[in-house]
């Protein structure tokens, strides 16, 4: 029920304008960002603020190297929904056209990565158990919410190029392929 609720609010983007795409995806980045990057792992540490023991300089190196991946394909993806696909990572305002370039050509789910690769490098860089039990947490509710909302709802909205695109593309590693969608 929770699932067909969510995959019935995602609606194509209505937005003509480009630098209104672009603001758009910027503002819901920023929201999204304080919310499941910032605030719910500060609260997660909170709860459990247990130092895990990991050498200060894996801390700081794994951490900001995936951090700073992370951004930058966060960032990619949001400007190529924006560009290619006349649309925002935003459900209701969802892109028009199926975008397969750029990060989109390794990965069916290039943002959620970015995403995911952000909120594991603060589990490593703040070595916190609350925030590595939220990461955990996260990644498996982010894959449920693509197997069971997202693919569904693509597959509807663009049929056999989507079926294709799934063929060619793993949903989660480069180069690595589970199973078809």
């Amino acid at each position: 029920m929770l699932y067909r609720w969510l995959r019935d609010i995602i609606r194509p983007s209505t937005t003509q304008s480009l630098v209104a795409l672009l603001f758009k995806s910027i503002l819901n980045a920023v929201v999204f960002f304080a919310i499941f990057m910032i605030g719910l792992p500060w609260v997660a540490h909170q709860l459990l603020p247990r130092a895990l023991p990991l050498p200060a300089s894996l801390r700081v190196l794994a951490g900001g190297a995936l951090g700073l991946m992370g951004a930058a394909m966060w960032l990619t993806c949001l400007v190529s929904f924006s560009c290619y696909g006349k649309g925002t990572p935003f459900a209701p305002d969802a892109p028009r056209y199926l975008v397969t370039r750029g990060l989109f050509s390794f990965t069916r789910n290039p943002i959620m990565a970015g995403e995911l690769l952000v909120i594991w490098a603060e589990a490593l860089y703040l070595a916190s158990v609350g925030i590595v039990l939220y990461a955990v947490t996260i990644s498996v509710i982010a894959h449920l919410l693509v197997v069971r909302v997202e693919e569904p709802e693509l597959r509807d909205r663009f049929g056999a190029r989507y079926e294709e695109y799934c063929r060619q593309v793993p949903r989660w590693l480069p180069g690595v392929r589970w199973r078809r969608c």
